[in-house]
């Protein structure tokens, strides 16, 4: 039986996009991230004061969205300094190449504007991900989210 292979694309974040990644990132963080971190922080991870912030948020800036035909699987973005602040993809499609397709729209978009490099501060979920690709970690630190601290990773690549 012939294994089909799925193709996944990339479009430019839209305003009604907003609810799509609310939901892939509360999926990630609950059922990805939580091998990582405990309940309670999970708990104070994973939560949304404000999905009208968040929409302004993801607006604010250049935000991509990983799609399966039509069907939202991931998204990322990046910030002027060259900061991805955010990516994350649906628990379904973990390890099928969302994060790295995800990622090179992130690159080239860096390099388009002559970033030398980028730089985020990856979970302990996604720092083998974002080792694999070339980055390096600067520093492990602790972050505090809604009274949980959490360990994390300033981490950098520098772009060619």
């Amino acid at each position: 039986m012939p294994v089909s292979q799925k193709r996944f694309s990339v479009k430019r974040y839209e305003p009604n996009d907003a609810r799509a990644t609310i939901e892939i990132f509360l999926r990630a963080v609950r059922e990805v991230a939580s091998k990582d971190y405990s309940p309670e922080q999970v708990a104070a991870w994973a939560k949304i004061d404000d999905a009208e912030v968040w929409a302004q948020y993801r607006a604010s800036r250049p935000t991509w969205l990983a799609v399966d035909g039509s069907t939202p699987i991931g998204f990322t973005d990046l910030k002027s300094d060259g900061c991805l602040d955010m990516m994350f993809v649906s628990p379904d499609y973990q390890g099928k190449g969302v994060a790295s397709l995800l990622l090179e729209t992130v690159e080239r978009a860096a390099r388009e504007q002559g970033l030398q490099r980028i730089f985020t501060e990856a979970s302990l979920t996604a720092r083998p991900f974002f080792e694999s690709r070339g980055f390096i970690v600067l520093t492990a630190q602790q972050v505090e989210k809604r009274g949980q601290i959490l360990s994390n990773f300033r981490m950098e690549k520098t772009l060619a």
